[in-house]
């Protein structure tokens, strides 16, 4: 069972939930999911299975879309609306052109102060249950990547936004910060991912009509190939010698062709594939070398033989 399901996650439930529902009912042994959800929000979970866990490093590195509400006037101590409510401030002259402003600061790379009430450990301990034991513990900044910020509705107090970003990037955080640039304090009061890589939410399934699929029989018809993570990497085939190569851990020689043209010179990624058209797995080139190393090899099929 070696495949991805997109998978729309429930509110009040955690990831790891989740994957603990998939394990279950499909049976398998090896499953994680490819960026957690805190229990409050919904949306994609792209969950892993079998050797497909071998690639969750690959969609840790896409870009997410999320909508947000964003409640104004409230700061909670867990920065949403699951936590305690520490402050209250003014909204009453705030508009969409004062939060535009605003929001502009939150664009590009920025900067952000993890919140005490994340998955993040401190001499392996989760930062969450310090919090609950009244602990702060000092953090490091780290940086994220904002591609695109919109206000999508303003419906006070909730303004409701639209964020593309990269990996590690704490929606909260951007939530409780708003309000700290605004003056009056806010907090995220509901959070829905849209959109994990090439896994959307419009195709996600709910974890009633995953049971169905796998009670059915119909499970194998949701399970996206491995390499559906991967399409943005270019694309070599081989022959069977080469492929024993590969299996083998030793490296080739290919001719990259048009698709690596202006990047050959350069250590990238590829997807390696048979004359048959069969995912073989991924090829790093070795600009040093001229030659491709086996990175990642998802067959150990016997060779043909001559």
């Amino acid at each position: 069972m070696d495949g991805i399901l997109n998978i729309n996650k429930p509110k009040d439930m955690t990831s790891f939930a989740v994957v603990a529902f998939v394990k279950k009912i499909s049976k398998e042994k090896h499953a994680g999911h490819a960026g957690t959800l805190d229990p409050l929000a919904t949306g994609v979970l792209p969950i892993c299975l079998g050797q497909a866990t071998r690639v969750i490093e690959f969609l840790f590195e896409e870009t997410k879309t999320y909508r947000a509400d964003v409640e104004l006037g409230k700061t909670t101590d867990t920065y949403d609306s699951s936590g305690k409510i520490v402050k209250t401030g003014d909204i009453s002259g705030i508009n969409c052109e004062t939060m535009e402003l605003a929001l502009s600061s939150f664009r590009g790379t920025i900067s952000q102060l993890p919140p005490m009430y994340s998955a993040l450990k401190y001499k392996g301990k989760p930062l969450y249950k310090l919090a609950r034991e009244g602990l702060e513990i000092e953090r490091k900044s780290r940086l994220a990547k904002v591609y695109k910020l919109e206000i999508v509705d303003w419906q006070p107090p909730i303004v409701t936004l639209d964020i593309v970003c990269g990996k590690g990037t704490y929606i909260r955080c951007i939530a409780h910060d708003l309000g700290e640039a605004l003056g009056c304090g806010a907090n995220m009061k509901s959070l829905s991912r849209l959109r994990v890589g090439p896994f959307k939410i419009e195709e996600a399934l709910t974890l009633p009509q995953i049971e169905e699929a796998f009670r059915s029989g119909m499970w194998l018809k949701h399970l996206y190939p491995i390499d559906h993570v991967l399409i943005n990497f270019g694309a070599v085939v081989i022959n069977d010698a080469q492929k024993c190569s590969l299996i083998h851990g030793m490296p080739i020689m290919i001719n990259p062709g048009s698709s690596f043209k202006d990047t050959i010179n350069q250590d990238i990624l590829s997807r390696v594939y048979t004359e048959e058209g069969n995912f073989l797995g991924m090829v790093k080139y070795d600009s040093g070398r001229k030659h491709w190393k086996p990175e990642k090899i998802f067959s150990t099929e016997c060779c043909k033989q001559e």
